[in-house]
């Protein structure tokens, strides 16, 4: 394989890597899909019974592994020669590969909150969202629920 060719596939697997990371899906409070919009929502009122830091962890698509996997295989085999080369693209492609994965995986968290309300029916539930609103226990909140996906607000 040519150095023009392996730097072709080199910079679509980049552009897949780029790509994918900005596709995740939010779980924000704040932030609605174009296809949340103009949509009746049920509203009902809680007060929060506490809230505690967690870390949410999106999804991996795979990208980052395949993405390392083809800068590290071009890496190694720019290393030596003959069957050196080879050993080393191979090597060079699961290093990438590792390391690609640790770093998607580090890209897809975010932090959260768990956050135990009470209705004021009595009843007691724990919704987790990102650490986008600032709420602190004896807060009275809205908890917006549309088609399943709940956030809670101020």
């Amino acid at each position: 394989m040519s150095l023009k060719s392996l730097l072709s596939v080199a910079a679509i697997g980049g552009l897949a890597l780029v790509t994918t990371g900005c596709a995740t899906q939010s779980s924000s409070a704040g932030i609605y899909r174009s296809s949340e919009t103009q949509r009746e929502q049920t509203v009902r009122m809680a007060t929060v019974e506490a809230v505690r830091s967690v870390t949410i962890q999106r999804d991996s698509k795979g990208i980052g592994s395949v993405g390392g996997a083809v800068v590290g295989g071009i890496a190694g085999s720019a290393a030596g020669g003959g069957k050196g080369r080879d050993v080393a693209t191979v090597l060079g492609a699961i290093v990438g590969s590792v390391a690609g994965q640790s770093i998607e995986e580090q890209a897809n968290q975010r932090p959260g909150l768990e956050i135990t309300l009470k209705y004021d029916s009595g009843e007691t539930r724990v919704i987790v969202q990102e650490a986008d609103v600032d709420l602190r226990v004896g807060d009275r909140v809205r908890v917006v629920t549309n088609r399943g996906v709940v956030r809670v607000t101020r």
